[in-house]
């Protein structure tokens, strides 16, 4: 099955998602859970599915990524034909960057043709969920059609936030239309299965051969080139036969729990983080045979100790702490942690998620925060209290969250 399918991950968004998180990386590269980065889940997808050979076509601020990449994800074996590979643009034919999705694979088109596999999986490396691509890849063998769309429920007609697919009584795409609104997010309803209401989760698996006829037959600039599924798939559903393969299924070796999210703007990035938080998330990240991986550098324990001046212990309350951090006498609520972090004597965090390296000087208080890595909030600081005062200095969501930045203090 892993020689049959080339995977090209696709991570070129020009910061499309929770701005101001992508002003200095792209959307995979985005933090996410305390310990991730967004790309990890796409990534320890394939991994699981024993899909390794995979491309990451890299492109806007990319070295975040890229450094990722090389410090989590040097674990496969090039001597088994196994890698993980990013590609920014090559320019073998013109001084051009990726123009969109398709171009991109257009222009690395020489990597698919000299590959053995007979199958291409495209997928979007900015998005959370857990898939076994190698039950895809059987099920797209057994519908003999030469494009398989992986599709989930959702509520209703109106909740589209990606493109929307009609179906016929066997499974086959009709008509896929626009998306009906934009900004929302995340899990879909496990009742409305049954609803006939689906959209793309941005996982499109090609028959080689019928990729690079398609390849040579749309013309660069013939059609716009934002979303695979509605500017190139959609006018081919005439044409051919294009499978829609249902997310969630009872077969596969992953526990079906039907989550996905697109990270589309902050406050879908914040909801989506929160809910970990919960006693029962709806993404299960403890699943044992379904662990993500990632890098994780090689820090001290996480710990809390008694504030230096006022003695007062450090606490935290449901909360995710990684490694270095420290709650040296201040409180951390339904918050998380990312490694390094230090709350200061009498600081308290509530709601908010602190990059890796922030430090809360002592006193400081934050609420329904984002704080960026390696910002150092002042002693006595109120972020989160005063929306007015907070829209003046920071990046203020619609749903009321905090994202902090560098250049305020420094």
């Amino acid at each position: 099955m892993s020689a049959d399918t080339l995977i090209l991950v696709l991570a070129i968004d020009r910061g499309v998602g929770p701005e101001p998180l992508t002003l200095h990386r792209t959307k995979a590269a985005v933090p996410f859970g305390g310990k991730y980065r967004v790309i990890d889940f796409t990534l320890a997808n394939c991994l699981h599915s024993g899909l390794r050979q995979v491309l990451v076509l890299t492109q806007y601020k990319s070295h975040s990524l890229h450094k990722h990449l090389r410090d989590a994800w040097s674990i496969f074996n090039p001597e088994l034909g196994e890698f993980i590979t990013a590609v920014p643009p090559q320019m073998l034919r013109a001084q051009e960057w990726y123009a969109g999705p398709f171009d991109a694979i257009r222009q690395n088109r020489y990597l698919i043709e000299r590959n053995r596999a007979s199958q291409v999986l495209v997928v979007d490396g900015g998005a959370i969920y857990r898939m076994d691509y190698a039950e895809l890849a059987r099920s797209h063998a057994e519908s003999q059609a030469p494009i398989t769309v992986a599709m989930r429920a959702v509520p209703g007609a109106g909740s589209a936030t990606q493109a929307r697919l009609t179906l016929d009584a066997h499974e086959r795409i009709t008509e896929i239309l626009p998306p009906t609104c934009q900004g929302q997010d995340e899990r879909a309803d496990p009742g409305a299965e049954d609803a006939e209401h689906f959209e793309s989760m941005g996982v499109y698996l090609f028959d080689k051969d019928f990729l690079l006829q398609e390849l040579d037959r749309i013309e660069v600039g013939a059609r716009p080139d934002q979303d695979l599924a509605l500017d190139i798939i959609a006018p081919l559903v005439s044409e051919q036969s294009v499978l829609g393969y249902r997310f969630g299924q009872a077969r596969g070796r992953v526990t079906p729990d039907r989550y996905w999210c697109d990270l589309a703007t902050v406050d879908a990035y914040y909801r989506a983080n929160m809910q970990l938080l919960r006693a029962e998330p709806p993404i299960d990240l403890y699943q044992a045979d379904w662990n993500i991986h990632t890098y994780q550098g090689q820090y001290p324990p996480a710990r809390t100790v008694p504030g230096p001046a006022t003695g007062t212990e450090g606490v935290f309350v449901n909360s995710m702490l990684a490694a270095g951090t420290v709650i040296s006498g201040g409180g951390v609520n339904h918050s998380i942690l990312y490694p390094c972090v230090q709350v200061k004597d009498g600081a308290i965090v509530e709601a908010s998620i602190l990059f890796d390296g922030v430090q809360v000087g002592e006193g400081a208080h934050l609420n329904r925060c984002i704080v960026e890595k390696d910002v150092v909030i002042p002693p006595r600081e109120q972020i989160g209290f005063d929306p007015k005062l907070d829209r003046e200095r920071f990046t203020l969501s619609e749903e009321g969250i905090v994202v902090v930045t560098h250049g305020v203090w420094d």
